[in-house]
């Protein structure tokens, strides 16, 4: 289990950094559009999550502590929103939709709503 969290650490110290300096770099040559490395950090870390998921599952013998490392470490890193994009697509592919719909309402709405609530109560 150890070993676990130590990759898990080293993965998200690698992830964060990667996405400090993609915002660092849209900054510094697109100013005005600094929401933008959110959004590439999103897809990118979307697309990786989707190919490694993937390719895991026909790769077993890559060590448990490896892919770990790159998913709930970098990718976690980098961004939780690949997480939750993966896990939207798993209950859509088990079946369950409305689960699916719900959290995906859920997470994008809430999320807003709470960040508009933690604004709003900061400003007080």
């Amino acid at each position: 289990m150890i070993k676990l969290v130590l990759a898990v650490a080293a993965g998200g110290a690698v992830g964060s950094v990667l996405r400090f300096l993609t915002s660092q770099a849209v900054v510094a040559h697109w100013p005005r559009h600094y929401f933008l490395a959110t959004l590439l950090v999103n897809l990118l870390g979307c697309f990786l999550i989707g190919f490694l998921s993937a390719y895991f599952l026909l790769r077993t013998d890559i060590p448990l502590v490896l892919r770990t490392a790159l998913t709930v470490g970098v990718l976690g890193g980098l961004t939780t929103f690949s997480s939750f994009s993966l896990e939207v697509l798993r209950l859509i592919e088990a079946g369950q939709t409305g689960v699916a719909l719900s959290y995906l309402l859920g997470s994008v709405l809430g999320g807003l709503c709470a960040a508009w609530l933690g604004m709003s109560l900061a400003r007080l």
